[in-house]
């Protein structure tokens, strides 16, 4: 924001909290000072804290060109913000709890088939380039890390006697992932063989995966080597590091993994955001069901 641009003493205290005591990442912060002070504008000098329903809704009203999603965002923002001066006795009510919850259009995340999983993950290796990108998709696929935790690894985060990687995910939490024997097999290749050829004169750097200067590898790299190794499989789908992600999620739970243990491999700090995988396992299973029930190949005949 400029710097003439200012929030309102009540906002400011509250981005406080939430910077040194919630501890959350800085575009949650940014995104948190953004809304609020499209709301101090659309007050036009009104307090916040002598606010009504009415003021809430006909700013969300106000908003309304913008996406569901971001609707919804502004107003988790601002009954977060009238909780805070709730609980720190400024206020005596929330003026958001009789507001519902902006609905928004649940999308399911896109994942690989296993099939498709096999034949990206079996991609042809004949540079030092490719076996360091089987590296990553393979540790990509076997703990389900975020693209940011995979290009911040270090030597320091993994432990391969217990094939074990902790790292530090959103809000700085972190947290331990096993990792398999295959992924383990073309980490330690690609450490041992193909790295020591890509670290250059002047500085080998702590982190595991480098581009060809010698420097860590970028988000904008491995979308990349990503897209190239799609077109050399095969692979249609229009896919992204975070696929891995959702193919690693929805792959456990189809094998009955515990959804509880699926929310600590992927670091999210509300089960409901894990439960999207349950909506996706269920559409596996109809579409299995259809395409292998007698009396529905029948109906379709």
């Amino acid at each position: 924001m400029k710097k003439k641009e200012q929030l309102n003493s009540d906002f400011n205290q509250y981005i406080e909290t939430l910077k040194y005591e919630k501890k959350l990442s800085e575009n949650t912060i940014k995104s948190y000072q953004n809304d609020l002070f499209l709301f101090q504008k659309y007050l036009k000098g009104k307090n916040p804290l002598n606010v009504e329903r009415k003021d809430i809704e006909s700013f969300l009203i106000h908003q309304n060109q913008d996406a569901k999603t971001t609707k919804a965002h502004r107003f988790t923002v601002l009954h977060n913000f009238y909780q805070f001066c709730l609980e720190n006795e400024k206020m005596k009510k929330n003026p958001c709890n009789t507001i519902p919850m902006p609905k928004i259009p649940q999308k399911l995340p896109l994942f690989l088939t296993y099939e498709e999983v096999d034949r990206l993950l079996n991609m042809p290796l004949k540079t030092i380039y490719d076996y360091r990108t089987k590296a990553m998709l393979e540790l990509l696929y076997a703990t389900g890390m975020r693209i940011s935790e995979l290009i911040s690894l270090k030597f320091s985060n993994i432990d391969f006697a217990s094939e074990l990687i902790r790292v530090e995910g959103k809000g700085k939490k972190e947290r331990i992932i096993p990792f398999n024997e295959t992924s383990k097999y073309y980490l330690e290749l690609y450490l041992d063989e193909y790295r020591p050829q890509l670290i250059k004169h002047q500085k080998n750097p702590d982190e595991i995966f480098l581009n060809n200067r010698g420097t860590k590898i970028t988000r904008q790299g491995l979308f990349k080597l990503l897209k190239k190794v799609c077109e050399e499989t095969g692979i249609k789908k229009e896919i992204s590091p975070h696929v891995l992600r959702h193919s690693f999620a929805t792959h456990l739970l189809q094998n009955g993994a515990d959804l509880r243990v699926i929310q600590e491999l992927l670091g999210h700090s509300s089960i409901s955001t894990t439960q999207i995988y349950t909506h996706l396992s269920k559409e596996e299973i109809k579409k299995e069901y259809d395409e292998s029930h007698p009396r529905k190949r029948k109906e379709k005949e």
